[in-house]
């Protein structure tokens, strides 16, 4: 390992026992350039975030243009900022009606914390509902709602009271009741191995909110933007929840994260007292110019409906492999999973993968499932590539 891989491990805090350590150079459209002048293909867009790939135009000149204006002014909600009062209005726009009121912050994380908050703020109760094999971040509120034990173990009593109910399961769902605050759910879930809900139970959702008037809460934190097929993945559903979250690919490749939902709901934080919930950096201008042009993009390149097609035609490439180890190929857009017989050939076919020049990843709360979310506008023949380094990947974790 080079001097800087040693400072890497010695200097900066570790998140796992074996990081994947590539030294990266710079990245341009679907590839990571290496320091040793290898190229990878990004075929998990920074877990959702690069949705345009790295370094798009676009976006690299709404950042010059901004960074030539100013950065940082004031704390959030305080001044107005071009970047971030266009962006909440075309949003707004692209959102439902009833979801008319953006907030901004730093990541997806904090974004679930101020959903938490307002959501009890509004309907004056303590209980959240979320499901098995949920991921919604790492800070103590949205630990609290992870699906899967193990990663809330180590750290003790966390917020609550949290009750988890099995996911896409309508006969669970009687256990909302009328001390829960919100229910907080994934439309598909991409860290529970690409698990994907039908309508009919997420609307039966909806209607047991509307019922004990709790508060229904959509992550779209990997789904928005175009992931699924859909701008936004409640899309699918006909379901319009209280409050969406956003983040990862709402940069643009730079920090952000939002909350949006009605005035009602969203304007319980600016009183009572004022500045209920605050932030320094959430809605960042260089971030919030950078989310704008990337969103432009998305919506005038179609890329809801490119993520069908290409999507559609790697899930058709590997349902036809017909291999033993995998036991199924689920797909919405271009979020896919596959399902492994094995955890432990999941991970060697990781490895594998990765040593012949493709980025894909498993996920946090199903270990045999492997991930692929590839940049919106990833080439046919980047597909290709992909593919047969996952062949011969395949054909080496038998080994």
């Amino acid at each position: 390992m080079s001097e800087l891989g040693d400072l890497f491990l010695k200097r900066l805090a570790q998140t796992s026992d074996a990081p994947i350590a590539l030294e990266i150079s710079r990245a341009e459209g679907s590839w990571l350039i290496t320091t040793d002048g290898r190229r990878y293909l990004d075929f998990i867009a920074g877990i959702g975030v690069s949705a345009l790939g790295h370094g798009h135009p676009k976006v690299i000149a709404a950042i010059e243009a901004q960074l030539r204006r100013h950065l940082h002014v004031m704390v959030y909600g305080e001044y107005v900022i071009e970047a971030q009062v266009q962006l909440a209005r075309r949003l707004t726009e692209l959102l439902p009606p009833k979801l008319e009121r953006v907030y901004f912050t730093n990541s997806g994380a904090e974004a679930i914390e101020g959903a938490l908050k307002a959501a009890r703020k509004f309907t004056r109760r303590e209980g959240f509902v979320a499901f098995d094999g949920s991921y919604h971040g790492d800070t103590m509120g949205a630990l609290a709602l992870a699906g899967n034990p193990t990663f809330r173990a180590p750290f003790g009593a966390l917020p609550g009271p949290v009750r988890h109910l099995p996911f896409a399961d309508s006969r669970a769902l009687d256990q909302i009741d009328s001390a829960v605050a919100a229910v907080v759910i994934e439309p598909v879930q991409a860290e529970g191995g690409v698990r994907i809900p039908d309508a009919a139970f997420m609307r039966s959702l909806r209607a047991r909110c509307d019922d004990v008037h709790a508060l229904l809460i959509f992550d779209e934190v990997l789904t928005g933007f175009a992931r699924t097929g859909k701008l936004f993945a409640l899309e699918h559903f006909g379901v319009v929840p209280d409050i969406i979250v956003l983040a990862k690919a709402l940069g643009g490749g730079l920090p952000l994260g939002a909350f949006c939902g009605s005035d009602q709901i969203i304007g319980t934080l600016s009183h009572d007292p004022p500045l209920g919930h605050i932030t320094t950096f959430g809605g960042h201008p260089l971030s919030c110019a950078a989310a704008l042009a990337s969103l432009d993009v998305i919506v005038k390149q179609n890329l809801s409906e490119r993520a069908v097609t290409i999507g559609g035609e790697i899930a058709r490439r590997l349902r036809e492999l017909k291999t033993p180890e995998i036991k199924a190929v689920r797909a919405i857009g271009l979020l896919i999973g596959i399902e492994f017989a094995d955890a432990q050939f999941a991970h060697r076919f990781v490895a594998e993968t990765i040593s012949r020049g493709v980025i894909i990843n498993w996920t946090l709360n199903a270990d045999n499932v492997v991930r692929l979310a590839p940049p919106l506008t990833i080439e046919m023949t980047e597909v290709d590539f992909a593919f047969d380094a996952m062949i011969e990947a395949l054909d080496a974790a038998r080994h």
